[in-house]
């Protein structure tokens, strides 16, 4: 089991103030890491890190602000000697904001292109600026873990019917951007682990399913009834595959994408 420790390391969780982003840093915590709580929200932040325990850090970070991340690095590493774990977490999931577009905005043929371009700034290019600033640190001291935080719709295209109340109504349409974005997480993991496989940095993605999270009961009902586990996800069944790519359990690990879905896309 001491595969698993991670005691002596520094671990960066991105948009860790959101339901997994927490979940990923108390494992991270519970591990043995020093955890940087990063998020948009610096006040909640450092309360989070607090809550963690003394020796965690809290800090604004805007991953799509190379600046900004080059300035956390900066105080990072004037806390730590070094950056061990990268988990890319932060991401923009319109499913997740109480269908807040309606059926018809949602819809392919009406889905806004400033939405699509939000999602892309914070899901794709907060991955590569991320990536880059904080691996690059990893390849210069030659060792470290990159987990991506990918997703089934990375692999799948979207099942729209989950979407559908009881009558048969249309209520939400899962959007093209997320599938998008999380599709070329997946293949930017690739080319990381082939590009810094020579410097001793694992990069690994994680492809979650989806989580329940207070939606609405009919649409539990659909996941649930596709998904050969029977359940949508609890917000902590993912802690210990984090755990696992982050530590020397996945010593021989790069380049790969890990599936933790009920079952989801097996069928």
């Amino acid at each position: 089991m001491n595969l698993f420790e991670l005691k002596g390391k520094t671990a960066i969780v991105t948009g860790a103030l959101g339901l997994l982003g927490r979940k990923h840093c108390e494992a991270l915590a519970e591990a043995g890491a020093r955890v940087v709580v990063g998020d948009m929200n610096e006040g909640a932040c450092k309360e989070f890190a607090q809550s963690l325990g003394q020796e965690h850090i809290g800090i604004k970070m805007d991953v799509t602000n190379k600046p900004n991340l080059i300035q956390n690095l900066q105080a990072i590493l004037e806390h730590s000697d070094s950056v061990d774990i990268l988990v890319n977490n932060a991401a923009v999931n319109d499913s997740l904001e109480k269908n807040s577009m309606g059926t018809d905005q949602s819809a392919f043929e009406n889905y806004p292109l400033d939405a699509f371009q939000k999602s892309m700034d914070v899901n794709i290019t907060g991955v590569f600026l991320c990536s880059q600033v904080f691996g690059s640190e990893m390849a210069r001291k030659g060792s470290g873990s990159i987990i991506n935080i990918a997703s089934t719709y990375g692999m799948v295209g979207p099942d729209q019917n989950i979407y559908k109340d009881k009558e048969g109504n249309q209520r939400f349409f899962k959007s093209p951007v997320y599938p998008v974005t999380k599709g070329a997480v997946i293949n930017f993991t690739r080319f990381l682990a082939a590009y810094w496989g020579n410097k001793n940095v694992r990069v690994n993605s994680l492809s979650p399913g989806g989580v329940e999270n207070a939606q609405d009961p009919y649409f539990i009902e659909n996941y649930s009834a596709r998904t050969p586990l029977g359940r949508m996800a609890r917000p902590g069944d993912y802690q210990g595959a984090l755990v696992f790519l982050a530590s020397e359990a996945s010593a021989y690990m790069t380049g790969a994408n890990l599936v933790v879905d009920g079952g989801w896309t097996s069928i």
